[in-house]
């Protein structure tokens, strides 16, 4: 396992180095993988599975580190200790600036250590009493409302926490059940809803500044997720051992590193966005004959396809012979 970080590792800084910004935002998020094992573990959702943990840099799209846990892990349990190895993962001159993830990180430890390293956060917040006489001791001249929800904020602290922090709270109606637990229709009511992200940004970032940020870690993290685990096959795990699955896991992560940094390297710009599943179809299922001719065999392609092919040709022969 030690070797594969160091391929990782590798491949990010390699990433990271056709980057001109050093400072990155990391989004962590844990994520469960159904697992019908013997030795696998129950989730707190009541399937058997495991719970890894996988941390993002956004604007490089590739995944920095990731922890293969037992299915009864905590999705709260070690994340600090989780976020330092992320850290420790980062090439020279490169530093993690900015810091998102969900309720699960609502921890005082973790607010604490990134006021110490200069970390600016936006952490789903967690409901409780004093939360709850907070919010709704917002005057409603302070909510600033749009057409589907409202936003406000307040400041909190925690009894561990060594500075107090901004709680960013959207506001929104959301409708009851149309029916009641025995099945039976009901009339349709509105209950209010609330979202909370902790976060010590600057008072120079608007609480919708706040709010839009911490809304792009979908982009980030969930999509990333979903695209390690559909688009490389990491949503099903091909072994009855927790460390064999592990092993399994890191290579996903690592193959979709390199798939980022090929896409870098090799394609236009119009490629960046797409997902594997789309290069794949556009780029290595072309539909091709094979001729023989002259004693030779020849793939025949249209021009369109032979253009694309030669570039990526060219471009990976520079890239493999420019200087590390």
């Amino acid at each position: 396992m030690a070797g594969l970080s160091i391929v990782n590792r590798h491949v990010v800084a390699q990433r990271l180095g056709k980057m001109e910004r050093t400072e990155h935002t990391l989004d962590i998020d844990a994520s469960q993988i159904v697992a019908e094992k013997d030795s696998a573990k129950f989730t707190y959702k009541g399937e058997q599975g495991y719970m890894p943990m996988v941390g993002h840099l956004a604007e490089a799209g590739v995944v920095l580190h990731e922890e293969f846990r037992e299915g009864n892990a905590a999705p709260a349990s070690a994340n600090l200790e989780f976020i330092k190895k992320c850290e420790s993962a980062m090439p020279r001159a490169h530093r993690i600036k900015r810091l998102r993830a969900d309720s699960a990180t609502y921890q005082a430890d973790i607010f604490n250590y990134c006021e110490q390293q200069d970390i600016a956060f936006a952490i789903g917040g967690r409901w409780s009493e004093p939360v709850n006489a907070l919010v709704q001791g917002i005057p409603e001249s302070q909510w600033k409302k749009y057409a589907d929800c409202a936003v406000a904020e307040v400041t909190h602290s925690m009894n561990e926490t060594r500075k107090s922090f901004r709680l960013v709270v959207v506001r929104r109606q959301h409708q009851c059940d149309l029916f009641d637990d025995e099945g039976k229709p009901q009339e349709a009511k509105l209950q209010t809803k609330y979202t909370l992200i902790a976060s010590n940004f600057a008072q120079g970032y608007s609480a919708d500044d706040v709010y839009v940020w911490y809304c792009q870690r979908e982009q980030s993290s969930e999509n990333g997720i979903k695209e390690l685990k559909v688009g490389f096959g990491m949503e099903r795990m091909p072994c009855g051992q927790f460390a064999a699955n592990a092993v399994f896991f890191r290579i996903g992560a690592i193959a979709h590193n390199v798939f980022v940094l090929f896409k870098l390297i090799t394609l236009d710009e119009s490629w960046q966005r797409h997902q594997v599943q789309t290069v794949r179809w556009r780029l290595l299922h072309l539909a091709g004959k094979v001729i023989k001719s002259a004693g030779s065999w020849i793939l025949k392609v249209n021009q369109t396809a032979l253009d694309i092919l030669e570039r990526i040709r060219q471009r990976t022969r520079a890239f493999a012979h420019a200087p590390s």
